[in-house]
């Protein structure tokens, strides 16, 4: 029989069939029903069966979500096949292709490992925040409508997130719940308080009511007015009472009040159409205050402003959206015939005058000097000097021209 071989096996002479590894060769068969090289294509088939069957492993690994479990199973049973294959091809690439997955699935195992671990640790932060929330709600809610809804989205947030591991799931479940049961409780004891408050207040607004009506007859305008605000105050401090009871109760005060307010009402609208007719009285005495000025006779204005004052003030009173409008125009008159009285004493006045006179006297001389300094400094060509002259007589012209008007003003 004629041997036969490739670079993976051979066939002996015998018909025995070898393969080649990296540790030597080994029988995987005998071959007698013909040629050598048939044998070697028969074994070779079956190393192709197998080298498929790892070829399909490495593409479901790559490709698709196999777990690493499987995956590493199937390795395990790939490298036995592998290990003692009656086949002819190369076994040893084979094994390194099969070791060479090993790897992968092992970094894949540690990845998903890793993944379920920031998985739960997110797991277990989210869950963390809810519970810390739901625990600020219970101990600080005061919305309970707000916060009971919030509470219950919470929890739906809960059930929808990952779970952490056990123990840590086990741990915020319990203080979720004892946050629950709490803010319950305190939603309880508010609504059965509220209860309460809602009866102290419908007797305290019972209280007052039977005030407001006892008041709705009083003619005294002023302090009753204040009355009214100040149970108006204590109805808003007293609090509400059930609905049913507040609008009844609130009915009776504001009918109360209403039939005081309306009474008084009537009273001063008689009031204000007096007081607008003073108004216009005094807007006549104003118009004939005003034709004073200008004051040109100090003496006779004040004569005339001292009658329109005398029956300014035998009028009465005005509205007060009338008041600063009028009084303001008579004291502008006022202040006129003042300041016009004043200007009079002073132009009669001999001191003043005299003085007047000697200011503008000594200012004209030291005009004079100046104007000779400043001729002598121009001839001497001393510019600093001419310079300083300048300056001083400008001064003293403007001195000079404001002491000329008041000496005008006390001659005149």
């Amino acid at each position: 029989m004629t041997t036969a071989s490739d670079p993976w096996g051979r066939v002996d002479d015998d018909g025995t069939v070898y393969v080649k590894t990296a540790e030597g060769e080994r029988v995987v068969g005998s071959w007698q029903a013909g040629s050598p090289a048939e044998a070697l294509a028969f074994f070779q088939r079956k190393y192709l069966s197998l080298e498929t069957e790892v070829s399909l492993l490495e593409q479901r690994i790559s490709t698709t979500d196999l777990s690493p479990a499987q995956a590493k199973s199937t390795i395990t049973r790939l490298l036995e096949s592998v290990a003692c294959a009656n086949c002819v091809g190369d076994l040893d690439g084979l094994r390194g292709r099969l070791e060479a997955l090993t790897g992968l699935v092992d970094h894949r195992r540690e990845e998903n490992k890793a993944a379920r671990e920031q998985a739960r640790s997110e797991a277990q932060e989210r869950k963390t925040k809810i519970v810390e929330e739901a625990e600020r709600i219970a101990a600080e809610a005061t919305h309970w409508k707000i916060s009971g809804e919030r509470m219950r989205q919470l929890l739906e947030e809960w059930k929808a997130a990952p779970r952490a591991d056990r123990a840590t799931e086990t741990v915020l479940w319990k203080r979720l719940s004892a946050a629950r049961n709490a803010f319950t409780k305190r939603r309880k004891a508010y609504f059965a308080s509220l209860e309460d408050e809602r009866e102290t207040a419908r007797t305290r607004k019972e209280q007052l009511v039977t005030e407001a009506e006892a008041l709705s007859g009083s003619t005294d305008w002023g302090p009753t007015a204040s009355a009214y605000r100040d149970l108006m105050r204590q109805w808003k401090e007293a609090g509400r009472a059930d609905r049913a009871a507040e609008e009844q109760l609130w009915g009776r005060f504001k009918a109360a009040q209403d039939t005081f307010f309306g009474a008084r009402a009537k009273i001063l609208s008689a009031k204000d159409a007096e007081l607008r007719e003073h108004a216009e009285a005094k807007a006549a005495l104003l118009a004939e205050a005003e034709k004073l000025l200008p004051v040109t006779n100090a003496r006779q204005a004040r004569a005339s402003l001292r009658g329109i004052q005398e029956r300014w003030e035998q009028i009465g009173g005005v509205p007060r959206d009338s008041q600063e409008r009028l009084e303001g125009g008579l004291r502008r008159v006022e202040d006129a015939v003042r300041r016009g009285e004043e200007a009079h004493w002073r132009r009669s006045n001999p001191e003043a005058l005299s003085r007047a006179k000697g200011t503008v006297e000594q200012i004209r001389s030291a005009i004079s000097q100046l104007e000779k300094q400043l001729a002598r400094a121009k001839e001497q060509g001393n510019d600093k000097a001419a310079q300083q002259a300048e300056e001083a007589l400008a001064a003293r012209r403007s001195w000079l021209a404001e002491a000329e008007r008041t000496l005008a003003e006390l001659s005149s």
